[in-house]
């Protein structure tokens, strides 16, 4: 008898960074039940040279990553996702495509590397912690019991997920405008 395999899709505006090396996380932590995906909605095209060298500086594959387009997901003949996982803010707040499959969504945001100015090693650090953060929010997520939750504590924990440290800056306050 085999075990599900699941489809998860990480979004973010550029597809260059936060979705790149979230996509290699799960490829590599994962590939026994999930293949990943990555997208952006307005795609750079090009893989942040700092990104490849997050995942190379903790040996995680990035054979095959790329800067895409959400529409490859969204189109006829696309793999049916069960989960998408929004890593930037700006792209959570984007109307996002009817995605084929109905896939469980979640807000993941964490502040953009890209963002930060300063020193080579201060804009390496910013990209090794969103790495960071990434892999420990990948990781809780493996840890779900997915095949015997409910969907709507799995939604809710799927949201929690999101909570976790590393939250955006305006992820966090708009958890804290609902309390």
């Amino acid at each position: 008898m085999s075990e599900r395999v699941y489809n998860v899709l990480f979004l973010c505006r550029a597809n260059s960074a936060r979705s790149i090396m979230a996509e290699a996380v799960l490829r590599k932590l994962g590939a026994a039940h999930f293949r990943a995906f990555s997208a952006g909605s307005q795609p750079s095209g090009v893989v942040h040279p700092l990104a490849l060298k997050a995942l190379a500086d903790y040996e995680f594959p990035s054979e095959g990553l790329r800067s895409k387009s959400w529409d490859e997901f969204s189109a006829p003949g696309a793999p049916e996702m069960d989960f998408v996982f929004t890593v930037c803010d700006e792209t959570a707040a984007e109307p996002c495509p009817a995605w084929p499959g109905h896939p469980m969504t979640a807000h993941w945001g964490i502040d953009d590397p890209l963002a930060v100015e300063g020193t080579k090693i201060q804009k390496e650090r910013a990209f090794i912690q969103s790495f960071k953060y990434l892999r420990t929010r990948i990781s809780i997520f493996l840890s779900l019991p997915l095949a015997s939750i409910g969907a709507l504590a799995l939604g809710a924990k799927l949201r929690e997920i999101g909570h976790a440290e590393g939250e955006s800056a305006q992820g966090a306050q708009e958890s804290d405008a609902k309390l």
